[in-house]
């Protein structure tokens, strides 16, 4: 068995902690700063232990997983974004033409961040045994507890274990949802099993290929659709595992706040008429509430977001029309927070971890002043490596190759001056020195 974890979010129904680079699944929210995806795999490991975990994930986030996970998954990437059928087709074809997993394979698709006891991934098991000629393909159906809108509907044939399905329904409205339970309906927890011949078929019949050659290539030019509406819908035979036990989608406020272990995180202070308040500061400025109720308050280095719980899960088009600038990222060799920009300079505050380097690199737009503040380590500009430390100043002209390697921990506020500032203007060698 073959298990592919879908880790490609935009961040944006956990804005301003999350965002395009540092999506949900990297918040460290658990116990020892555990985060979704650490938490996730785990449960894998203890229920699942002899399956393959392959990562499906966005070209952006390759940094943070390498930093989190190390080189221990595999990783299938998507050049950019389009939606869970792209992304579960070029993942397919990677098992099938770089990792040379045959096409008679059990497949599992599943959502990273799910909050979940062990048991749900020990259905993984019973979801495979299903798969046949009959019913090539197979869902995980969540025994709902209370109407809700966020969710599709399974509407099985019986509220057996397993049962063939009778229809799909989307998202309803809230009487719509409690006439689909009253009906058996089960939530529709995006976790589906089937042979891998089966989504490569798919993939040739609805993409033109499913070679993953192919599929990179013209990745972009790929429609933006769901596996739900390309496959699941259009599925004559398909069978659901009815799971009873914890389940939260914790990609929202609302339900993200209900497992949390402690009610502020952060500089919070509170007054006593507060009730039901979550805060989550991760902010360098402390945050006061009095009179909330019902509320989540969060705040980042990406901006501040107060709202009722209820509303919270609507945030998403609000998120879209933001300005895309990222303003706190994690990379392999540390941090960055941008403190200050304008439309001719930016202000970055940097960290490096110890042994950490920045990739060799030159901008044609810009030049840059480097102000070390802690730390020491040994600067390269155009070839000639300079010992630094705290209290140093080093000017780098346009066009001139440079980078910093961190001997300890170092920190840099670095400020870019130029007409046109913009993360395309970086040009990576390969030769250090």
């Amino acid at each position: 068995m073959k298990i592919i974890l879908l880790s490609g979010g935009s961040g944006q129904r956990l804005w301003p902690l999350s965002n395009d680079v540092y999506s949900k699944q990297f918040l460290k929210i658990f116990k020892d700063e555990e985060c979704m995806l650490q938490r996730v795999l785990k449960q894998i490991r203890r229920t699942c232990a002899e399956a393959i975990v392959t990562i499906a994930t966005a070209k952006k986030q390759v940094t943070l997983l390498k930093k989190y996970l190390g080189d221990n998954f595999d990783l299938s990437v998507e050049p950019c974004r389009r939606n869970t059928f792209p992304s579960i087709a070029l993942a397919a074809a990677y098992l099938h033409d770089i990792k040379r997993i045959c096409a008679n394979e059990n497949i599992i698709i599943c959502p990273v961040d799910p909050y979940v006891d062990d048991n749900f991934f020990a259905q993984f098991l019973l979801l495979v045994e299903q798969i046949s000629d009959n019913a090539p393909l197979i869902l995980m159906g969540i025994e709902p507890i209370y109407p809700s809108e966020k969710y599709g509907y399974i509407i099985p044939d019986t509220n057996d274990k397993i049962s063939r399905v009778k229809m799909f329904k989307e998202k309803p409205n809230l009487i719509d949802a409690q006439k689909f339970i009253d009906a058996g309906g089960l939530w529709n927890g995006g976790v589906f099993a089937f042979k891998l011949s089966y989504i490569l078929d798919k993939a040739q019949k609805l993409l033109g290929t499913s070679s993953h050659a192919e599929l990179k290539e013209n990745y972009d030019a790929l429609p933006n659709i769901s596996f739900d509406y390309a496959v699941v819908e259009h599925e004559k035979n398909i069978k659901v595992v009815r799971y009873v036990g914890e389940w939260r989608d914790i990609g929202t406020w609302n339900t993200l706040t209900e497992v949390l272990e402690s009610n502020f995180i952060g500089q919070v202070q509170s007054d006593k008429t507060c009730r039901n308040l979550h805060v989550i500061n991760s902010s360098d400025v402390p945050i006061i509430c009095m009179g909330l109720k019902d509320a989540v308050v969060a705040a980042s280095p990406e901006g501040i977001l107060v709202s009722d719980k209820v509303s919270s899960s609507f945030i998403k088009p609000f998120v879209e029309n933001l300005d895309k600038q990222i303003r706190f990222a994690e990379k392999s060799w540390g941090t960055f927070k941008i403190i200050d920009a304008d439309e001719k300079s930016l202000t970055i505050k940097v960290t490096l971890n110890r042994g950490s380097r920045m990739k060799y690199h030159s901008h044609e737009r810009r030049n840059e002043v480097w102000n070390f503040i802690a730390g020491s380590g040994r600067i390269i500009i155009d070839g000639e490596e300079k010992f630094v430390r705290a209290g140093d100043s080093v000017k780098i002209p346009v066009s001139c190759k440079h980078t910093v390697i961190a001997d300890e921990l170092m920190k840099i506020i670095e400020v870019q001056f130029g007409e046109d500032i913009t993360v395309e203007d970086k040009i990576i060698w390969q030769e250090m020195i």
